[in-house]
């Protein structure tokens, strides 16, 4: 018999045991994966497409706020709405006049094309600088070269634009600004503004919805390029930024007011990109609105 006293021979894992513990922790990972994956990748899919959301909605909000710049009249949109373009306003005022009676003080001639210079009444902030464009009275019409400031040419005579050569400040409130020239007293008929209004332009701007080489597409600012009065989707000699990109169809991006409604026009803005790398199955993320331009002169 055995003593009561002795060791006990220890004992390890079978191999069964062993296969019958690998089994059941791989039955319990795969039951906690199932119910794991589907939080996680809707998780993943939450962040993917907000920040898309994030994107388009920067995108729409810093064309929308050029757009409440535009000069009244100058806001065009090409035919498959792939671009949208429009002169961009930095300041505005009043020019003074014969009727004002005031002395030592220029007015905007319209009838001597040798007087380039005139009082801007009560100063425009931000100020005018030596470069900016003068237009008065953009009515925007393709068919009538004075009243549609895209016709602008350097120097040129009967249109309603003209270029600022200097601005005297020796009073703040009332600088008097050098034109290049005076097209507005070469106009067939005066367009004067009824309120003696004049906007003050920087230049032309153009949002574009264009294909990269590697076929994708991106939505593209231009800016500091030369007024044409023909619309270019992408205009030359001009700087270039990519607000969005992964975009996902360029059509009809930009859509304009019909001519009924131009004094009070809406510029409609659909943008749509792709919540993942570009590629077409991923889920798009589209994001629309409207943006009021003012277009009374």
């Amino acid at each position: 018999m055995r003593a009561p006293h002795q060791a006990c021979r220890a004992r390890g894992f079978t191999l069964i045991e062993a296969i019958l513990v690998i089994v059941i922790i791989g039955i319990i990972g795969a039951i906690v994966a199932v119910f794991i994956r589907a939080p996680v990748q809707g998780y993943v899919d939450t962040r993917v497409r907000a920040a898309a959301t994030d994107e388009a909605d920067l995108a729409l909000r810093r064309i929308a706020r050029d757009l409440r710049l535009a000069l009244p009249n100058s806001v065009r949109v090409n035919k498959d709405g792939s671009a949208v373009e429009f002169l961009l306003t930095r300041a505005g005022g009043r020019y003074l006049t014969l009727d004002d009676d005031v002395e030592d003080f220029p007015v905007l001639d319209f009838d001597e094309p040798g007087k380039v210079s005139f009082t801007a009444v009560g100063g425009t902030r931000p100020r005018i600088e030596a470069g900016d464009f003068i237009v008065v009275y953009n009515l925007g019409n393709p068919e009538d070269s004075e009243s549609d400031a895209y016709r602008y040419v350097p120097l040129g005579t009967g249109i309603n634009i003209a270029r600022v050569a200097s601005v005297d400040r020796s009073s703040e409130n009332n600088p008097i600004v050098t034109l290049q020239n005076n097209p507005f007293a070469t106009q067939a008929t005066p367009m004067r503004s009824p309120s003696n209004r004049f906007q003050v332009v920087t230049g032309p701007v153009t949002y574009a919805c264009e294909t990269r080489p590697d076929g994708g597409r991106e939505l593209v600012r231009y800016w500091g390029y030369a007024i044409s009065p023909t619309q270019q989707a992408a205009p030359e000699n001009a700087q270039r930024a990519v607000i969005a990109a992964r975009v996902a169809d360029c059509e009809h991006v930009f859509r304009y007011g019909s001519e009924a409604l131009r004094r009070s026009a809406l510029v409609v803005l659909n943008l749509a990109l792709f919540a993942g790398n570009g590629k077409g199955d991923d889920a798009l993320v589209r994001l629309a609105s409207q943006v009021h331009v003012d277009n009374t002169p």
